[in-house]
């Protein structure tokens, strides 16, 4: 990793051994989602995000269902007695050893954690020459947490755990989030000298600030400016309570950046979705990761815009439209009560109310092209694969099965014929 153009080698660790048996499940509360991610996933993607140079989980505790969701994008050491934080990470002291540098130690149950700010503590470690550097948060009820104890100099003398503090370090309202950046080659050293001298009998990592201190080195800390940033999941209140906050985040952003959210408590867009200047989304609309919606478009309300879907610019998605892996090009026009899946359409087209693009056959999803400039009219199935032309018309309640060349008008169905009622005297 280079910080202000220096060289530095960055390791991270991600903690992912628990058991996390408050979230009543029968899977590792690791591999539960936000937004269609699960917890784990996305600290690893932090992790690559930021520059490691390599990145390590220790996991024990269901760690198959772990492993099978980080595949090959990390590398692993495991916990099998769960001992304490600086248990697991010894651990992983064979990925450390002869190495020089940095290691961050991230959880993978803290997944909304900004890069800024892990890049910012690894920055600041790195500047001024310390041998920990931990993140820090502000808590008026600082319940649960472990207490930053500091001198009258305001450094850093250690972490007192809450079932190991008195009346007095219990009003210490600083709080250690978990999050450090540590020297590689210091931190191997203090591992050699922790014990489990507490009232849990467990490896505190906590503890190698003390043994630091004890031995001079010099630590220090980042508060966070976000204390929902280092919120960890639980269980499944907290779940939904994180899932609330990155909701809040990722809709606060794209406001900031030019986009009109009618609704922010009922919009629901996820990661890395990329919407266009005086784009107006209505409420009850959800907007997948990859998407990607050009300027001035109209969205919802009750619109749903799935994965690798690319929307033009002056583009309308209205109420009650599902589409997925689909582009559609300027100008168009969905109004509402579509599906659209696996679809091109092009510039300045209408599709109307009711239009199913019938995509899967049984075993392959299949493609439907639409041309510049068509009108399709209400109540029209396209039994794909099948091509459009550009200045098409397709006639409502149409089944278009064959492709329909350029200038052309579609019609499938069969002709009107009434007959007269029996028995209506």
């Amino acid at each position: 990793m280079k910080i202000d153009d220096e060289e530095i080698y960055v390791m991270t660790l991600i903690m992912a051994a628990g058991k996390g048996t408050r979230m009543k499940s029968n899977k590792s509360k690791l591999i539960h989602k936000i937004y269609d991610k699960e917890l784990v996933k996305r600290v690893a993607k932090l992790a690559h995000d930021i520059g490691s140079d390599d990145v390590v989980a220790v996991v024990g505790y269901l760690r198959e269902q772990v492993e099978s969701v980080l595949g090959d994008t990390v590398q692993y050491a495991y916990q099998e007695e769960l001992l304490g934080t600086g248990h697991a990470v010894m651990q992983a002291t064979k990925y450390l050893e002869g190495k020089k540098g940095k290691i961050l130690i991230l959880y993978g149950d803290v997944p909304i954690i900004r890069k800024e700010t892990l890049l910012n503590l690894i920055y600041k470690s790195n500047k001024n020459k310390e041998y920990a550097t931990l993140l820090t948060a502000i808590y008026e009820n600082p319940t649960g947490y472990g207490r930053i104890i500091r001198d009258e100099g305001g450094n850093i003398k250690s972490i007192i755990e809450e079932k190991d503090a008195n009346m007095f370090e219990k009003e210490i309202k600083e709080i250690n989030s978990g999050i450090y950046c540590f020297d590689i080659e210091e931190l191997l050293n203090a591992l050699k000298e922790l014990k489990p001298d507490n009232a849990q009998g467990e490896y505190y990592l906590t503890d190698v600030i003390r043994i630091m201190n004890d031995k001079g080195l010099k630590t220090g800390a980042v508060i966070v400016e976000d204390n929902t940033e280092i919120l960890g999941v639980n269980d499944r209140t907290q779940l939904e309570l994180l899932t609330r906050v990155l909701r809040m985040r990722i809709n606060s952003e794209h406001m900031r950046n030019g986009v009109t959210i009618e609704d922010s408590n009922s919009t629901y867009i996820h990661d890395d979705v990329e919407i266009g200047v005086d784009t107006v989304i209505h409420p009850n609309t959800t907007i997948k990761s990859g998407v990607i919606i050009g300027d001035n478009c109209e969205i919802g309300p009750n619109a749903y815009i799935r994965e690798n879907c690319v929307l033009g610019n002056d583009v309308k998605v209205g109420s009650f439209v599902e589409i997925k892996n689909t582009t559609i090009g300027d100008r168009t026009k969905v109004p509402h009560l579509t599906y659209l899946g696996d679809t091109q359409i092009g510039c300045d087209s209408n599709i109307g109310c009711g239009t199913i693009t019938c995509n899967f056959d049984g075993k392959n999803k299949n493609r439907t092209i639409i041309g510049d400039r068509a009108f399709i009219g209400s109540n029209v199935n396209f039994v794909a694969p099948v091509t459009l032309g550009d200045d098409v018309l397709i006639a409502a309640g149409s089944t278009i099965t064959d492709d329909v060349p350029s200038k052309n008008m579609g019609i499938a169905r069969e002709r009107q014929i009434n007959k007269l009622r029996k028995n209506m005297d």
